[in-house]
This record gives C-alpha cells, structure tokens and sequence, in this order.
C-alpha cells in the first residue's frame, strides 16, 4: 500500500479525534524517522517526550528479546513476577518512593494518585476532605479526573459534568495557592514544569511553598512527571533539581522507551492507607513491559547520562537565542524540555518544518516545543535549529 492508500484506509476506519500530516511513518533509526517514501525526518518529537532512547535501540531491542523470550507477555496482577519487583524496586532506589503501583499511562496514574489521596484522608477520619488544588494551564490527562484538573474549556466543556472538588489556583504564585486551601483538600498536584500548557518551569520558592502548605493542611502534594520525569530535565526526576519532594508522584510517557506504562510512587504514610481491592489493573505492571522499563530506567538514571542531558539541553537553549528571530519572545525550559515563545501562530512553524524533514511540537498556540530522544546528538540539535532558523528567516 502507498501512503495515500493508508491514509485513506485510517480515514474509514480509525477515529477522527487526531489531525495527522499527509505522510505515513514506517520505521525509525537513532533519532530519525522515515516515512514510506523514504523520506527521513530529524525528530525532535520523541512520541511526546516518550522514546527517550530514541528507535531501534540496541539496548532496548535486546530487553525485549530478553522479556518475550520468556514467553510470558502477561499474567496479570494476580501473580507475583520478578520483572515488576525489580523495577519498582528501582524506582524506590532512586527517588523518595517507598511504594510503587503500575498503571498503563499519565492521565491513568493521575486518577489513580487521585484516589490514593481521597483514600488516605478518609483514612484518617475526613470524610469531607476529598478536594483537589491544581493550577491553570495544568494537563494532567483527559481521563473523567484527570481532565477535571486540567483547566481548559476546549477539553472538558464537551464532556460536562466532570469529576467534582477540583479547585484551581495561579501557577508560580503562592498566595494564590494559600488562597484556595483549606481543611477540605486532600491533595495539591502540580508539574514541576508545564508541558502541554507552554513549557513553563515552577519556580524553587513555589514548589517549597506548596510542600509547606501541604503540610499545613495535611494534604497530599502530587508532583505530575509524567512528562518532565525519567531524565527529560537533566536528573532523572524533575523534583530532584529543586530540592522539593512530594508525597506521590506519577511517571509515564519515557519509562519503557515507548511501550505503554505508567506509575504512581509514594511515601510509605500513602501506602498504608491503601488495602487490598481499593485499585487495581489488569494490564498494568506486566512482565514485558516492566522488563523492558528496568532497562531504560537504569540506562537513563546513570550520573554520566544525565549530565549529557544537561550538557544538550544548554546547546539547545543557546542555539535557539541565537537565532534572534524578531518572532522570539522568550526561549524557556529545562534540560531538554524547551519551550520557544512566539508572537505568532506556531502551527505554520510545525508544519514548515515537516517538509524540511523536521519534527517539532507545539505547546498551545504559540510555543513551539522541542522534546527530542535523549539521545540526540549535538550535531542534530544544530541541525534542528538551523531548520527553524530558516523557516524564521522565510516567515
């Protein structure tokens, strides 16, 4: 089948809830992607700041020769296996989690952590204390709760009435935050650094402020990873560059390099308020998927590769500046987690860029966003911005 065809056969049988290019992916190679006319596309994409390890990753091919050969893609949850145990002991090993609970995505280990923090204020005797404090420009998900703490009328007018108690403050501003809390909130989620809202970095004095107020109340603080964890910031998890931890914190896109998965990690005070049957998941943790997350995990979590990260993440930055396109207002983000501000439309930009053999995003209608495998080269990340730079200069 040539691409027109496929793209035809989608049209008549797949959902029509994505506007997709007119070109069809058929394989990848480092951080390349080709479609099915040959053409190659630099990705700067990475599935959504999922394939962290970018495509046909030895390592990762290797770990999941290794799982399938076993014979055992699933079992469900209602038997031990070793692969799960020694990935949620090492996410354990290296955050402040004392428990771990697999899911099979963000926006699910967002509801899950919901319901984690409802269950451990009834647990200590709050029945009204069920409220969830999150933030505008938030994404946490499109699931019923997940998108009640995703503040955008796009989303969730449609599918009114959502999850009830969410409540919202200002991002980056405390006295906001204070504002909005009081006995009857069980939880605070945030992300460290905004994704899907504009790439917008928490500040220090916020994040610490809410851990205080967290306190205070005695509610849980959710720090949402699931796009800025797995080494995407430079550490492996964003809250270690600020010095702040949370009580739960939820993990996804990267943690397998592009097989679906999600996590929930948690202090030992969340977990004992848990009990048998308050939530489970038929996928969820399976043998695979979980051999294969040990892997990219321990890969990513090495000191060496983190400060390569780091390392690319301020090329990348300085590169973007030094475009000095009169379009740029502000180049923002962490690691390689950038964010371009533009006082016009982005779109046009992403779409420029796909006959130029370039994959980049947008986050909202003016950022144009850069999220590529953490393993592209210097030499990529030069080539990325020229091609912006040029579709700039045309513009």
């Amino acid at each position: 089948m040539n691409a027109q065809e496929i793209i035809d056969l989608e049209h008549e049988n797949v959902l029509g809830v994505y506007g997709r290019p007119a070109f069809v992916l058929e394989r990848g190679e480092g951080c390349t992607l080709y479609d099915t006319e040959g053409k190659a596309y630099l990705d700067c994409v990475a599935g959504i700041a999922v394939n962290a390890l970018g495509y046909n990753d030895p390592g990762v091919n290797r770990a999941m020769q290794e799982a399938g050969a076993t014979g055992m893609l699933h079992v469900s949850n209602l038997y031990t296996t070793a692969p799960q145990a020694r990935l949620a002991a090492l996410l354990c090993e290296t955050s402040f989690a004392d428990k771990v609970h697999f899911s099979l995505s963000g926006a699910d280990a967002n509801e899950g952590a919901f319901k984690f923090a409802r269950r451990y204020a009834r647990e200590h005797g709050h029945d009204e204390k069920y409220h969830i404090l999150a933030f505008s420009n938030a994404f946490h998900g499109r699931l019923f709760g997940s998108l009640a703490a995703t503040p955008r009328p796009k989303y969730q007018d449609p599918f009114l009435p959502l999850m009830p108690g969410v409540r919202f403050a200002e991002f980056n501003d405390i006295e906001s935050a204070r504002q909005q809390m009081d006995e009857n909130v069980c939880a605070i989620i945030v992300e460290p650094i905004q994704g899907e809202g504009g790439i917008y970095p928490a500040s220090q004095q916020f994040l610490q402020g809410l851990r205080e107020l967290a306190d205070e109340y005695d509610a849980l603080l959710i720090f949402d990873e699931v796009q800025c964890g797995v080494g995407r910031t430079g550490h492996l998890w964003a809250y270690q560059g600020y010095g702040v931890e949370p009580d739960i914190l939820t993990a996804a896109k990267p943690l397998a390099g592009g097989l679906p998965i999600g996590a929930i990690l948690m202090r030992q005070k969340v977990a004992d308020a848990m009990h048998p049957g308050d939530h489970a998941s038929t996928f969820a943790g399976n043998p695979y998927t979980t051999h294969v997350a040990h892997h990219v995990v321990d890969r990513i979590a090495d000191p060496a590769f983190l400060a390569d990260v780091q390392a690319k993440g301020d090329l990348l930055v300085d590169l973007l500046e030094e475009l000095n396109s009169p379009h740029i207002l502000e180049v923002r983000g962490e690691g390689l987690m950038v964010g371009v501000q533009m006082d016009i439309d982005a779109a046009p930009i992403m779409s420029a860029a796909y006959d130029r053999g370039l994959l980049v995003l947008i986050a909202g209608p003016n950022v144009l966003r850069f999220v590529p495998p953490l393993v592209i080269s210097e030499d990529e990340i030069k080539q990325a911005v020229a091609t912006v730079g040029e579709i700039l200069q045309e513009m």
